[in-house]
């Protein structure tokens, strides 16, 4: 990481923060709509999320977790999920523990940095995506994004993870490449 880049507290908690005006202002005739992964609506999405972050914060201590219910305040659920998080990163301690093999055997922070642009990052695009929201990413967080996805492209291509690439136009931005790369039609 160079020494413009932000730490991972602060990317975490913009990528954090633009999820959460995506749930809060998501027209509530919208949440059924569906987005752009395959057999997903706007509040399955968005249910996927809140449950990784919840999975994370679990990893922690080997607690167990559960995923949003049908029925359960996504703002709310959202709120104390990355709520949680926010409190890990910043406590030195937690922020440096060893996660098991499920996540990678890496500490929680680079976990984190990893789910805010990999998963949440995206996610957030599609939530946009299909609710009619403004779909512009944090392009610091687009860079980081690229950066970890592009080396696990054969990796990354299965079921419930990302379809095939998208070609990108020839002039297309670094969101537009990354998008396609995860292939979304941007």
């Amino acid at each position: 990481m160079n020494e413009a880049a932000s730490s991972v507290p602060e990317l975490y908690g913009r990528i954090a923060e633009r999820f959460g005006e995506l749930i809060l202002n998501c027209p509530p005739d919208r949440w059924e709509d569906p987005s752009p992964c395959p057999g997903w609506t706007a509040w399955d999405v968005t249910a996927h999320v809140v449950s990784n972050h919840r999975r994370a914060v679990a990893g922690l201590d080997g607690s167990g977790y559960s995923a949003p219910g049908r029925g359960e305040d996504l703002v709310q659920a959202w709120d104390a999920a990355s709520g949680e998080i926010k409190a890990a990163l910043r406590d030195p301690a937690k922020a440096r523990v060893l996660l098991g093999e499920e996540f990678g055997s890496i500490p929680f922070e680079d976990f984190v940095r990893r789910m805010a642009c990999a998963d949440t990052l995206i996610h957030g695009w599609d939530l946009a995506r299909a609710t009619g929201q403004d779909e512009a990413l944090d392009s610091e967080a687009v860079a980081v994004a690229t950066e970890i996805l592009l080396p696990e492209d054969g990796d990354i291509r299965m079921p419930r993870a990302f379809g095939a690439k998208v070609p990108p136009a020839a002039d297309a931005d670094a969101q537009t490449r990354l998008l396609n790369f995860l292939g979304r039609k941007a």
